[in-house]
């Protein structure tokens, strides 16, 4: 038995969890615990001093409320891309969804660039709004906007999965019962069957 389980590992996976680790280590890890380190040498008067200082205060202000904003908006816009993704047909839908993976290819310096090129004063979905007095490249809302662009792809491919579960004539009994679309999504979405689950009431009875 036991040498069955070693016939059935991969070859190198100890060697490339070592890798794995090591790099984790290096880029996470470490920096963590030297700010860590370096926050236990404050004395507390020090300590309480720079919490309460109004330029940290600000600072944990814009992001938390940025990234609130930033996961509200791409939850939202995921749920509608994975919809018209799963239940509709149209051209170039395969496109449309190679896009969605499209900042998990960019690197984040070039993502920040491009996004501020777009929403600055002379971009091309800047220009409009500045020319009504709302400005966004520089501001909270262009910080909140950047994340939703992040955060878009993991959305749609976490919801994608579970919507290609649910069964489109439950969708369509519930709206011959009247119910209203998004009530349909969000109960469809919330009782839906977990893999486990799908795979058990899918497979063929012995």
């Amino acid at each position: 038995m036991s040498g069955g389980r070693r016939a059935a590992r991969l070859p190198g996976f100890p060697l490339a969890l070592g890798v794995a680790l090591s790099g984790l280590s290096l880029v996470v890890l470490l920096p963590i615990l030297a700010l860590a380190l370096s926050a236990l040498k404050l004395d507390g008067e020090t300590l309480r001093r720079t919490a309460g200082d109004p330029r940290v205060l600000a600072a944990v202000r814009l992001s938390l409320g940025t990234a609130l904003g930033g996961a509200a908006g791409a939850s939202a816009a995921g749920l509608l891309v994975a919809w018209v993704l799963v239940r509709y047909r149209f051209p170039l839908r395969r496109l449309v969804d190679a896009v969605v993976d499209l900042p998990f290819a960019l690197p984040t310096a070039i993502a920040g660039i491009a996004l501020t090129t777009l929403w600055a004063p002379t971009g091309w979905l800047g220009r409009p709004l500045a020319a009504v007095g709302v400005k966004v490249a520089f501001t909270p809302l262009g910080i909140a906007l950047a994340l939703v662009f992040l955060g878009l792809p993991f959305a749609v491919r976490t919801l994608q999965p579970v919507l290609e579960s649910l069964d489109p004539e439950v969708e369509d009994a519930a709206a011959s019962l009247g119910a209203r679309r998004l009530e349909t999504v969000r109960r469809d979405t919330s009782e839906a069957p977990g893999p486990r689950d799908v795979t058990r009431t899918t497979a063929p009875m012995p």
